[in-house]
């Protein structure tokens, strides 16, 4: 049954633990990620969303499944095979169908090449094309699907378009790919709001239209509830809360997800804003011997809370917390739709 469960699966996470180690003489271990598990089925595509404050372990994830960096423990598997077990030819598959879009849009380009060397090498390394002119071609169609102009954008160099053009630029190359995931890191925080809606609807209609799933990271709640169809909410690398977007925004039930929810501004002038999140404590992160990780910011901690970790519940349909004030309710099993952490 876990095999068949596998091969449904695009991309698994397996109990994926990244720890960094410090210093010298005496060394300090902090956990980037603990024992995350996720699920991104093949059909039908999702928006998943990774949620948190930074230093939450966000990037960490993204880099994992990208392959960027290696695990302490566990897995990421594409189609049920461990990305770092892969030979050649599998590795060349899944660099194809697992794309990322990245945060900064400046960043992402070499500013000595026009921008059509974004997508030339694109083109060259994955074999996409037999002649110049399909080339062209393929490219012309990715950068009208973004919104954009090619007559505006081939032959211009990086610093001759906005930022968010280039972000645009950035969702059109991995779309060239037609790849089955991007992986989008904080893809709309480093551009205006009225290009931030844009960008979201590019993301949306991707899904929508051609069948790619989005891996969406970010700290911003509200550009989440836009687009996602579930939400991991992240804290010094464990999960929080997961489950259905319009259940964990509407009725988040850990504390952690509370504060964040109510740290969104309201759209009301007369509404004061006063909900704040405390900014976590310079431990935060370290490896835990035990207990909740989020114990000191909890206004609702008990002794418990420091002693053990608590086990993720069941609150509602597709909707999960790893929060002590939930004894009683079903413990959520190792595998869900949702894909759960801890």
């Amino acid at each position: 049954m876990e095999a068949t469960a596998q091969q449904t699966d695009l991309i698994r996470l397996a109990g994926l633990t990244k720890v960094y180690g410090s210093g010298l003489i005496k060394k300090r271990e902090t956990v980037a990620l603990d024992d995350f598990n996720l699920s991104i089925a093949a059909s039908p595509p999702r928006i998943t969303t990774i949620a948190g404050e930074s230093g939450s372990g966000k990037t960490t994830l993204a880099n994992l499944i990208l392959g960027f960096i290696t695990p302490t423990a566990g897995q990421v598997l594409y189609n049920g095979v461990n990305i770092w077990d892969m030979d050649r030819r599998g590795w060349f598959e899944f660099r194809r169908n697992v794309q990322a879009i990245f945060q900064d849009p400046y960043g992402t380009f070499d500013p000595f090449y026009r921008v059509d060397d974004v997508f030339d090498s694109l083109i060259t390394k994955f074999k996409l094309t037999s002649s110049r002119t399909e080339a062209r071609q393929i490219t012309v169609d990715a950068l009208e699907v973004v919104g954009l102009r090619p007559e505006e954008i081939l032959g211009k160099y990086p610093h001759q378009l906005s930022g968010g053009q280039r972000q645009r630029i950035m969702v059109a190359r991995a779309f060239l790919l037609k790849p089955r995931l991007i992986v989008a890191d904080e893809p709309v925080s480093m551009i205006d709001a009225s290009l931030q809606v844009r960008v979201l609807d590019i993301i949306m209609r991707l899904k929508e239209e051609f069948g790619i799933s989005f891996l969406y990271i970010t700290h911003d709640l509200s550009t989440a509830y836009q687009i996602s169809d579930d939400i991991f909410v992240l804290y010094a690398g464990s999960v929080m809360e997961s489950g259905d977007i319009n259940s964990v925004i509407q009725e988040p039930v850990h504390p952690y997800s509370q504060l964040l929810v109510g740290s969104i501004p309201v759209p009301d002038p007369t509404v004061r804003w006063e909900a704040q999140v405390k900014p976590p404590d310079a431990e935060a992160g370290v490896l835990f011997t035990g207990g909740c990780k989020f114990y000191d910011r909890c206004p609702f901690s008990t002794a418990p809370c420091k002693r053990s970790v608590p086990q993720l519940y069941e609150v509602g349909p597709n909707h999960y917390a790893s929060c002590h004030l939930q004894q009683g309710r079903p413990v959520a099993q190792p595998r869900s739709v949702a894909g759960l952490g801890r």
